[in-house]
């Protein structure tokens, strides 16, 4: 929307039923996701610290879950939508630069875009009931919430 770019192209994984050199069972995959979402890691991290020390490529593959439902199953998903915390964690550091170098005019650009995302991402999540209908984004209480 806001880049010259068109279209999504790049490489997709391919489509494997089962990885023979994952020794983990889908519970012990399971039990890890819940250790990990207690330390508070968000899902992105969590497949990553999978992938890179565990060998796991697709916790899909082994729970038939994602991990963001396992986390939800357990209770551990933070309040706030993932990406949406990241747009604003984005918009608090945007903000705080701003401050400290007023004529950066390109950042003012960026924070602009960024707060537009995260307006259109809060229409998106109270249509769909996952955040409060009286909700609505504020740069003095996103700080509050990422911090």
């Amino acid at each position: 929307m806001y880049a010259r770019k068109k279209g999504k192209s790049g490489s997709t994984r391919p489509v494997k039923k089962s990885a023979p050199w994952v020794r983990l069972r889908p519970d012990e995959v399971e039990h890890l996701i819940v250790k990990f979402a207690k330390k508070e890691y968000d899902s992105a991290k969590i497949g990553t610290i999978l992938r890179d020390s565990y060998g796991v490529p697709s916790t899909r593959m082994l729970t038939k879950q994602k991990i963001a439902a396992v986390m939800k199953k357990h209770g551990l998903y933070p309040d706030f939508p993932e990406d949406m915390l990241n747009l604003m964690r984005k918009a608090v550091n945007l903000r705080a630069h701003l401050e400290k170098n007023k004529k950066d005019y390109t950042s003012a650009r960026g924070l602009e875009i960024t707060e537009s995302k995260i307006r259109r991402l809060t229409r998106y999540y109270r249509k769909r009931n996952l955040l409060p209908a009286a909700f609505k984004y504020d740069p003095e209480k996103a700080k509050l919430i990422v911090k």
